[in-house]
């Protein structure tokens, strides 16, 4: 089905089962069907969403950059929900889908019951800042003058991929395929408007200090610009909890598909509890052993 945004944007939605709902955001290198896994998992008790984002056929591209940042992204997530009359979901998102999950969490906390931020941390790290920026530029100018079809040879090879590939090539020569898919032109702009000019977590820290939205973070620990802002995004966010996958690169869901649906699920079960509260004022993080 289509839904549209605000500013006419018509967007590709899947949908699966029954229950409390899952939004599910995908990845930069992905799209929708990047969740498929978690879609067969999760719908057995849950309404699960995905959708392409735009500039991701067969959701539309727009051809401005005007029609890409990180505002509009979250805007687009929350348009979904409003076309499909959910009020509240828990919001699931890998990497530039985390970005997401995050910037819905501050600009729409009432309509998250739930984060998952999973694989997030690109161009956050205040040393690789620029350096980010710079390449997010020259992949946008890849794909451009590439193509998809060529230059996601390149991509999917990329440091935190190869892990997935080792582990499992079946799994990535799908990944990379789908990746082949890209539309040239929403690649680049989504490369130019959304991630370049994303605001690094750090710069939002007065703002994740106050959301009060329960928080997953995932990380592999070998997607190695994610670790230190997902330390930083623990320390910050009041509830939120952190877990680290072992010999583990950046597409997670897909990487480790068993053990993200174990950890996503207890997560989404502690959290209807309401037992997944902000971190005890008594666990003091500067306290090593207490003497009196």
């Amino acid at each position: 089905m289509k839904i549209t945004t605000k500013d006419g944007v018509q967007l590709h939605v899947e949908e699966a089962g029954d229950g409390t709902p899952i939004l599910f955001i995908h990845e930069f290198g992905g799209n929708h069907a990047s969740w498929e896994p978690q879609m067969q998992y999760f719908s057995r008790r849950h309404r699960c969403i995905t959708y392409a984002a735009r500039g991701y056929p067969p959701s539309d591209v727009p051809e401005s950059l005007d029609a890409y940042s990180q505002a509009i992204a979250a805007d687009d997530a929350v348009a979904v929900l409003d076309g499909l009359g959910i009020d509240k979901a828990h919001i699931v998102g890998l990497s530039m889908g985390g970005f997401c999950t995050v910037h819905v969490g501050l600009r729409y906390p009432e309509r998250a019951l739930s984060l998952t931020v999973a694989g997030a941390g690109y161009g956050c790290e205040k040393e690789f800042e620029e350096y980010f920026r710079g390449v997010s530029l020259e992949v946008a100018e890849n794909f451009e003058r590439k193509g998809a079809k060529e230059f996601s040879k390149i991509y999917a090879l990329g440091a935190s991929r190869v892990q997935f590939q080792n582990k499992d090539p079946r799994g990535w020569q799908v990944f990379a395929e789908r990746l082949a898919t890209h539309s040239d032109r929403g690649a680049a702009m989504t490369m130019r408007g959304v991630q370049a000019r994303r605001p690094s977590f750090y710069d939002l820290e007065d703002e994740l200090k106050r959301m009060a939205v329960p928080t997953l973070v995932v990380v592999g620990d070998e997607d190695d610009h994610c670790l230190q802002p997902g330390l930083f995004l623990k320390r910050t966010i009041p509830a939120c909890g952190l877990s680290v996958f072992p010999k583990t690169g950046h597409t997670l869901n897909l990487e480790e598909p068993a053990a993200f649906n174990a950890l996503v699920a207890e997560f989404i079960a502690q959290v209807e509890a309401g037992r997944w509260l902000p971190r005890d004022p008594r666990a003091l993080p500067g306290q090593i052993m207490r003497t009196r």
